[in-house]
C-alpha cells in the first residue's frame, strides 16, 4: 500500500514540537561518552526582528552543522538569543505608544518608559524566535540569551538557563575603564537628528540622490591678489588671471559657517602664492567675516573641482582627519535635532573670539571650542535645510557667488548670453539613517570610546598565526585592513533602552565608573552629588560579549571555574555570519574576548554575502523583490528552502536565490518520500535489518558502495564548509544513483522476473531499506523534517532521527568487480536511451538490438544484467552479428559496440528535415547571441547580470547544436 502524500505545513509543526517535548536540542543531546564539544552561538536577531532571507539561509547552514555534528555525537551546544536593538525596539515602542494615544517617552520619564518597553517585549520579543523554528532551527532554546537579561525590569531574572547578561556587560565595561581602555571624548561621529543618538555606520545607508553643487568666492583677507595660473598636459599656460578670492566647491552651504581652513595640495602650483594667507568665509556680518587660514593637506585632489577644499572639521569625516592634523578648530554648528544652534552668547562675541584663535593670539582647548556657537544670529534656530536656502541667496546676493555663462534664447528665437552662479546639478551619496529615514549628520559630540589601538593586536595575532581561521580566504585582506586602520570605537547613544553606562559625575564633573551607584558613591565620598550618565552602550558593544556573556561568565575566576557551560563549550567552535558585519561584529568579538578572558572565542569563521534574486539583483522594498521565507515555506515547505539554501552556499559565491530550484528541490523530497513508498510496496522495510546488508548480486554490492562514496563526500563537503558540495552530492545520489538507477534496475528483481528469484528478492529488499535509511540519516542535516517523517512511518524505531548515529563506513564497501558491472550496463542503457531519444523514437516503441563487438566482461556483465537492460532500454532481444547491417545506428558501450536498427521504425528523411529545420533556427539565436557579446558597446554598459544570462543562453544553445549534429551524423549511418 503507497504511503500518503507528504504534508508539510501539518508535519514540520508536528515533528519540530516533538523534538522539543523530547529535548532533542537540549546542550549535550546524543553525546557520546567523553566527546569533543561543538558549539555555534548564533548571530542575535534583533527582538524586533522577523526573519528574512539573510536569516533563513544564515540559520539553515548553521543548523546544518549543529545536527551533523550532533548525530556524530559530539557534546554540542547551539547557543540561542536576541539582540535588545536599542534604536529598533525604542523606535517600535514609541510608535506604539502614539497609536494608542498613550503619553510618549519624555512625558512617562525614563523608568516608566523602559516598564512599557519590557512589557513589549514580553508580549512580542519572541517573534523571530518561533519563526527560526518554523525554519526547523535546533537550537537549545531553553538557555535562549537576551542581551538586557538581568537588567532593571526584565521579568526572566533569576531564570537558572538565562544567564545574567546585562551584569557581564557592566563588570566588562568597568574593567576595561579602570585599564585605560574606555575613555570619553569628543570626536566625529555619525549622528540621527531624528533618534537624537550617534548611530554606527552600519546603521547608514549610502543612498544616490539628485544634488547639487554650489561654487562660492573666499575673498582674500585684505583685498590681497594673486595670479591665478592653469595649464594643460603639456605646461602650456590655458587661463591666466588676477584674483582676490580663492574658489571653493560645496555640496553642503550650511556647514560653511563651521570653517577652520581652506586646504590645497601641497603640489598644486595654482595655490602656492597664497598659502599660508587668510581668507575670508562669504557668509554672516560684514563687520564680523571671519578670516581663516589656507593650508596645506594631502587630502584635496586637485583635478577635482577647483582643488580647493574647506575644512569643516565638525561636520565631515575628512575634513575631520585634515583639521586633526592642521590643529584647526573644529566648530558645532547643529543641536541634536540638527538644527542650526541657538544657544551661546552673541555672535559678533564669539566671531571676535574664533578670529583671535585663527590669527594664532589666543589658545584653545575642545571645551572652548565646543562651548562657542558660530553661527550668525541671523541663521539661530533655523533647519539645515532652510538655513542652506538663505546662506546661498545671501552670499548670491552680494556677489560672491563664482558666475559662469549661461545662453538664453527668447520666444523670437534670438539667442543672449548672461552671467548666472554656478551651480551644478549632480548626483551625490547622501547618508541616511537605516530606521530614521531622515539625512544623518557628520556631528563632533561628546561620546564614550573605547581605545581600540590597545586591544586590536591579539585580535590581529590571532588570525596571522591561524588560531583562528577565516573562509574564504579573501575576507582575511578585509578584516586585517579593518583592523590596521581602526579608529577608537564609539560605544554610546543617547538612548534610554540599553546598557546605561556605569558613570556617575559629581558637580565638579569628575568621572566615579563602578558598577552600581553605592560603589560610585563611595568612591567619590559621602557629601558628593552624583548624576548618572544617562547614555546607553550601543549593542556592538554589549553583542561583542556574545560568547563568554551567554555562557554565564561573570568575571569572577572561582565561579567561572566552577562554570560547567563555560568550561565545556568556549571558545566557541564555529561562527556564521555575514560578511558585512565582519568589521561590526566579529572582530569587535574577537578584541573583546582577547582583551577580557585572553581566549578567541571561536575558531573558524564563516561569512557569507547577501542572498540577491535570482538575478542577482540587491533584494529591495523599491525593487519590489524581497522575498518573505515565511511564504516560501508555506508553499514548498522548510526542507525545500533548505535545501535551497545549501546549495547556493559555496565559498565566497554569489547567493542567487531562484524560486524554479526551490520548487524543484520540493520536487526532489517528493523523489524521496516516492522512493520510500515504492519500498514499503515492494515489503523493504519488512525486512530491514539494523546490519549492514551482505549481499550476493552486483546490483546490491554496486548500490552499497555508491552508499559509502557519497557519505565520505558529505563529510569531505561539511568538513571544508562546502555546503553546495554536500548538497550536490546528495542530490546526485538520491535522485540519479539512487531512484533512477538503483530503482529501476532492482525492478526485474523484486517483480520476481529476475534469474536469482527469491533469495534475490529478500537480499534485495534487505538492501533498498538499508540504503534508503542511509539516505534518510545523510539529508537529515539539510532535509530534517521530511527525513524524520519517514524514519517515523517505515519502521518502528528506539529514537528519533535527529539523534541517530551518523555512519562511518567508507570507500571499503565499494565492490570494484560489481562496479565495474553495473557502470557497464548502465552506459549501454543510457547509450541507448540517448540514441531513441535523438531519432526521435516512439517512446513505447520496443527495439531489438544487434550485438557487433564485446570484450568477455562486458558480455558477462550483459548477459547479468539482460532484464534490466531489455526493460529500462525498451529493448526486444539481443542478437549477434558480423558486422554492423545497413539501416543501424552505432551504439557503443565500453569496450562493446551494438547497432539499433531504426530504418524501418522511424521516418528518416522527416527526421533529418525536422533537425535540419531545428538547426536553421538555432543558428539565427547563435548568431544573435554571440554578435551581442562580441559587440563592445553590449560588453561594456550591459548590467553584470544581463551579461551572464546571455553568456548562459550561449552555452545552452552550443550544447544543443552539437547534440543535433550527432542525430543528424547518426542519420547518415541510417542512410
Amino acid at each position: 500500500m503507497a504511503m500518503e502524500k507528504f504534508n508539510a505545513a501539518e508535519a514540520e509543526d508536528r515533528l519540530y514540537k516533538a523534538w522539543e517535548a523530547a529535548g532533542c536540542f537540549t546542550a549535550g543531546a546524543n553525546a557520546k561518552p567523553g566527546a569533543s564539544s561543538y558549539c555555534i552561538m548564533i548571530p542575535p536577531p534583533n527582538v524586533t526582528g522577523v526573519l528574512h532571507m539573510g536569516h533563513a539561509f544564515n540559520n539553515t547552514l548553521q543548523d546544518i552543522l549543529v545536527r551533523w555534528h550532533r548525530m556524530r555525537g559530539f557534546d554540542t551546544l547551539w547557543q540561542a538569543g536576541t539582540d535588545h536593538a536599542g534604536i529598533a525596539t525604542q523606535m517600535v515602542v514609541e510608535r506604539q505608544l502614539a497609536e494608542r494615544g498613550e503619553p510618549g517617552r519624555v512625558a512617562l520619564g525614563r523608568e516608566k518608559f523602559l516598564e512599557k518597553v519590557w512589557q513589549w517585549k514580553e508580549q512580542s520579543g519572541g517573534t523571530i524566535v518561533n519563526q527560526l523554528k518554523r525554519l526547523g532551527a535546533s537550537c537549545d532554546w531553553d538557555r535562549t540569551a537576551f542581551t538586557m537579561a538581568g537588567a532593571q525590569g526584565d521579568t526572566r531574572t533569576g531564570h537558572e538557563n538565562s544567564p545574567n547578561f546585562h551584569d557581564a556587560v557592566i563588570k566588562v565595561f568597568v574593567e576595561m575603564y579602570n585599564k585605560g581602555l574606555i575613555y570619553r571624548g569628543k570626536r566625529l561621529v555619525n549622528w540621527d537628528p531624528h533618534f537624537e543618538t550617534a548611530i554606527s555606520d552600519l546603521e547608514v545607508e549610502n543612498i544616490e540622490v539628485a544634488g547639487h553643487m554650489w561654487h562660492f568666492k573666499y575673498p582674500l583677507a585684505g583685498g590681497s591678489t594673486y595670479t591665478y595660473v592653469e595649464k594643460d598636459e603639456d605646461g602650456k599656460i590655458t587661463l591666466q588671471e588676477e584674483r582676490d578670492y580663492i574658489s571653493i566647491a560645496t555640496t553642503r552651504p550650511e556647514t560653511m559657517l563651521g570653517d577652520g581652513a581652506v586646504a590645497v595640495h601641497p603640489s598644486d602650483e595654482r595655490y602656492a602664492p597664497i598659502v599660508g594667507m587668510m581668507c575670508e568665509i562669504p557668509v554672516g556680518p560684514k563687520a564680523q567675516r571671519r578670516l581663516i587660514p589656507i593650508i596645506t593637506d594631502e587630502y584635496p585632489d586637485k583635478d577635482f573641482g577647483s582643488g580647493a577644499v574647506k575644512i569643516t572639521g565638525a561636520h565631515d569625516f575628512n575634513d575631520y582627519q585634515v583639521a586633526k592634523r592642521a590643529g584647526i578648530p573644529m566648530y558645532n554648528l547643529m543641536d541634536t535635532k540638527a538644527n542650526l544652534r541657538a544657544d551661546g552668547q552673541a555672535y559678533a562675541q564669539e566671531a571676535a573670539t574664533a578670529q583671535r584663535i585663527a590669527n594664532g593670539e589666543e589658545s584653545f582647548d575642545d571645551a572652548k571650542i565646543a562651548a562657542m556657537n558660530m553661527v550668525p544670529d541671523a541663521y539661530r534656530g533655523m533647519d539645515r535645510f532652510e538655513a542652506r536656502k538663505k546662506i546661498v541667496d545671501d552670499i548670491t546676493r552680494e556677489g560672491l557667488a563664482v558666475m559662469t555663462e549661461d545662453t538664453l534664447t527668447d520666444a523670437e528665437g534670438q539667442q543672449t548670453t548672461q552671467l548666472v552662479p554656478l551651480v551644478e546639478n549632480k548626483p551625490i551619496m547622501q547618508p541616511f539613517g537605516d530606521r530614521s529615514k531622515v539625512v544623518i549628520e557628520p556631528m563632533l559630540t561628546d561620546q564614550w570610546f573605547v581605545d581600540t589601538d590597545k586591544i586590536v593586536a591579539p585580535a590581529l595575532d590571532a588570525v596571522r598565526n591561524d588560531q583562528v581561521k577565516i573562509l574564504p580566504e579573501s575576507e582575511k585582506k578585509v578584516y586585517f585592513h579593518w583592523l590596521e586602520n581602526i579608529e577608537p570605537w564609539c560605544i554610546s547613544r543617547q538612548l534610554w533602552w540599553g546598557h546605561q553606562i556605569p558613570v556617575w559625575f559629581d558637580e565638579t564633573g569628575a568621572q566615579y565608573c563602578a558598577a552600581t551607584e553605592a560603589e560610585a558613591q563611595a568612591m567619590a565620598g559621602p557629601d558628593a552629588s552624583l548624576t548618572r550618565d544617562p547614555d546607553v552602550l550601543d549593542t556592538w558593544f554589549s553583542s561583542g560579549l556574545w560568547p563568554i556573556g551567554t555562557l554565564g561568565w561573570s568575571g569572577e575566576a572561582e565561579a567561572d571555574a566552577q562554570n560547567d557551560m563555560l568550561q565545556r563549550f568556549f571558545p566557541t567552535s564555529d561562527l556564521i555570519t555575514g560578511s558585512d558585519i565582519l568589521f561590526f561584529w566579529v572582530a569587535r568579538m574577537m578584541m573583546m574576548q582577547l582583551a577580557v578572558v585572553d581566549q578567541v572565542p571561536f575558531n573558524t569563521i564563516y561569512l557569507h554575502g547577501l542572498v540577491r534574486d535570482a538575478k542577482g539583483k540587491k533584494m529591495s522594498k523599491s525593487t519590489g523583490n524581497v522575498v518573505d521565507p515565511l511564504e516560501i515555506i508555506d508553499e514548498f515547505g522548510a526542507d525545500a528552502l533548505r535545501f535551497t539554501n545549501a546549495s547556493m552556499a559555496s565559498l565566497g559565491g554569489v547567493l542567487k536565490l531562484d524560486m524554479q530550484r526551490i520548487a524543484g528541490y520540493r520536487n526532489f523530497g517528493t523523489k524521496l518520500w516516492n522512493a520510500c513508498s515504492f519500498a514499503q510496496f515492494n515489503e523493504a522495510f519488512e525486512h530491514r535489518s539494523c546490519s549492514l546488508p551482505s549481499p550476493d548480486l552486483a546490483l546490491n554490492k554496486w548500490i552499497i558502495g555508491e552508499v559509502g562514496r557519497v557519505r565520505v563526500a558529505v563529510d569531505a563537503a561539511l568538513d571544508g564548509y562546502r555546503f553546495n558540495d554536500a548538497a550536490s552530492a546528495l542530490y546526485g545520489f538520491v535522485w540519479g544513483t539512487l531512484c533512477d538507477r538503483y530503482l529501476e534496475l532492482s525492478k526485474p528483481i523484486l517483480k520476481g522476473s529476475h534469474s536469482s528469484g527469491d533469495a534475490g528478492r529478500l537480499e534485495t529488499q534487505i538492501t533498498l531499506a538499508w540504503v534508503l535509511e542511509q539516505s534518510m540519516t545523510l539529508l537529515h542535516p539539510i532535509m530534517p523534517f521530511i527525513t524524520e517523517e519517514l524514519w517515523g512511518i517505515t519502521a518502528k524505531r528506539s529514537h528519533m532521527l535527529v539523534h541517530q548515529d551518523w555512519p562511518e563506513y567508507g570507500l571499503e564497501l565499494v565492490d570494484t568487480a560489481a562496479s565495474e558491472e553495473i557502470s557497464w550496463a548502465i552506459s549501454l542503457i543510457d547509450s541507448i536511451r540517448s540514441a531513441r531519444a535523438q531519432m526521435n523514437v516512439p517512446a513505447g516503441a520496443k527495439v531489438p538490438l544487434v550485438q557487433v563487438t564485446i570484450s568477455p566482461a562486458g558480455e558477462a556483465a550483459l548477459a547479468a544484467n539482460m532484464a534490466q537492460i531489455q526493460q529500462m532500454a525498451r529493448i526486444t532481444e539481443v542478437t549477434k552479428v558480423s558486422e554492423m547491417p545497413k539501416g543501424a545506428i552505432t551504439i557503443t558501450a565500453p569496450q562493446a559496440t551494438f547497432g539499433l536498427p531504426l530504418a524501418d521504425i522511424i521516418d528518416v528523411a522527416a527526421e533529418r528535415m525536422r533537425l535540419e529545420k531545428s538547426m536553421g533556427k538555432l543558428a539565427k539565436e547563435l548568431g544573435g547571441l554571440r554578435g551581442r557579446l562580441n559587440n563592445p558597446k553590449f560588453a561594456a554598459s550591459a548590467p553584470p547580470e544581463v551579461l551572464a544570462e546571455t553568456r548562459a543562453n550561449l552555452e545552452a544553445r552550443e550544447e544543443e547544436e552539437a547534440k543535433l549534429s550527432i542525430a543528424l551524423a547518426r542519420l547518415q549511418e541510417i542512410g
